[in-house]
């Protein structure tokens, strides 16, 4: 039922003299009560009905409701604002900005001074924020208007666009650097001997020549490493299918790394003798690369020892570890980053390019493996690779005990989670 206030006194009247007619008039009384009893009910029901919303009122619900539907599931965080009050904020913005921003002023929810000017504008366009979510994000943020009150908001993660252009461009700045040095060196030397008009002596000039020789080497190296590493990141996405043989490869490419005048300090223990799906050259290059930093930054006295053997039951692991110096904890996060050197000086000494853990690491990811790195100064360095075994080959198997292997498919790489 109504308030007093919504009874329709004039309507009842109104039935009641009908009624009173009808008998007059000779009606059935149970036909006049009928009459009666049916026109103030409809009365009184109409009266108890809640008065109808306006038509602007009933199309911004169902707008709402429709924008809400439609944004919640995106993965791009959306808010939708009601004259800058948050009214609806998608699951991917509530996840950023937190569930609580709902009936927030727009302003005090994202307090970042671009935001709030482009707020504060009321039309629509674009700005960019830093800082938003967490210390170094970038987000581009987009309002679009939907009507004078409404307006949505679009948010668009550029961090790891900058991340990726900053990185190509302190690549491209360390690259020229790196080939420089030894590009100056040689012209350098070069020159002065050119200047000497046959004046220099013997020793000089073999001086002279030792060192162009040696820069030269380095810039061979550094040129290597850089196309090296130019093919990994081309191939990263390409699973290797080779079935290789990985303990004759480790000892192989150790040796190799050792050379003559090192091969004593070498210290060799290949307990197992897995298989694995992979690239052959690459996977020498690693235990190339990290046998050589070893026996470079190890304790000259003292063995470096490299270790293959099974783990977790599908894993080949290989480890190798050196007695040197060791390294920092705060660096050993950047050690597989381009050109990242521990000690520079003594690092382009040794003719390193500063690439070589770099190189590691995208070889080791395109295997689906993983590289782990421990040390601790005063007493050395250890790096792991772990790499997942293949799968048994069962096309072999079956063909070896006579029967026919083309119906049997060889089974997939296992792959680290």
């Amino acid at each position: 039922m109504g308030s007093s206030q919504n009874i329709p006194v004039a309507g009842l009247l109104l039935a009641a003299v009908t009624f009173l007619a009808m008998l007059l008039l000779g009606t059935e009384a149970v036909i006049a009560l009928a009459v009666l009893t049916v026109w103030v009910g409809s009365l009184l029901v109409a009266a108890g009905r809640p008065p109808e919303p306006p038509k602007a009122k009933v199309k911004q619900r169902l707008t709402l409701e429709s924008i809400r539907d439609l944004i919640e599931s995106t993965s791009t965080p959306m808010v939708l604002t009601e004259r800058n009050t948050i009214a609806i904020a998608n699951h991917a913005a509530r996840k950023m900005l937190g569930p609580h921003i709902i009936g927030q002023d727009t302003r005090v929810a994202l307090r970042q001074p671009e935001a709030i000017s482009l707020l504060n504008t009321g039309n629509q366009g674009e700005a960019i924020v830093r800082g938003l979510a967490r210390r170094g994000d970038i987000w581009q943020i987009n309002r679009q208007m939907i009507d004078e009150r409404l307006a949505l908001l679009e948010f668009i993660n550029q961090t790891a666009e900058a991340d990726i252009s900053r990185a190509h461009t302190d690549f491209v700045a360390n690259a020229s650097h790196e080939l420089r040095t030894p590009l100056a060196a040689i012209l350098g030397y070069v020159e002065t001997l050119q200047e000497g008009d046959g004046k220099l002596d013997t020793p000089t000039a073999q001086k002279f020549l030792g060192i162009i020789e040696r820069e030269a080497q380095r810039l061979q190296a550094l040129v290597s490493d850089l196309m090296s590493l130019s093919r990994v990141e081309a191939e990263k996405h390409d699973l290797p299918t080779e079935r290789i043989d990985l303990a004759s490869l480790v000892e192989r490419a150790a040796c190799d790394a050792a050379g003559q005048h090192r091969i004593e300090r070498l210290a060799l223990d290949i307990t197992a003798e897995p298989t694995v799906l992979g690239d052959r050259q690459q996977l020498e290059q690693v235990v190339r690369n990290l046998v050589d930093n070893a026996l470079k930054y190890g304790a000259a006295d003292a063995p470096v020892s490299v270790v293959l053997d099974l783990v977790q039951g599908d894993h080949a692991r290989i480890a190798v570890t050196d007695q040197g110096e060791g390294i920092a904890p705060e660096q050993i996060p950047h050690l597989t980053r381009r050109f990242y050197r521990t000690d520079p000086g003594r690092s382009r000494a040794s003719g390193g390019t500063g690439l070589g853990l770099a190189i590691v690491k995208h070889i080791v990811e395109r295997h689906r493996g993983r590289l782990d790195i421990t040390s601790e100064l005063g007493k050395g360095t250890r790096v792991v690779v772990r790499l997942p075994l293949a799968a048994p080959d069962l096309v072999s198997d079956i063909s070896d005990s006579g029967l026919r292997g083309d119906a049997f498919p060889q089974s997939e790489t296992q792959q680290l989670s």
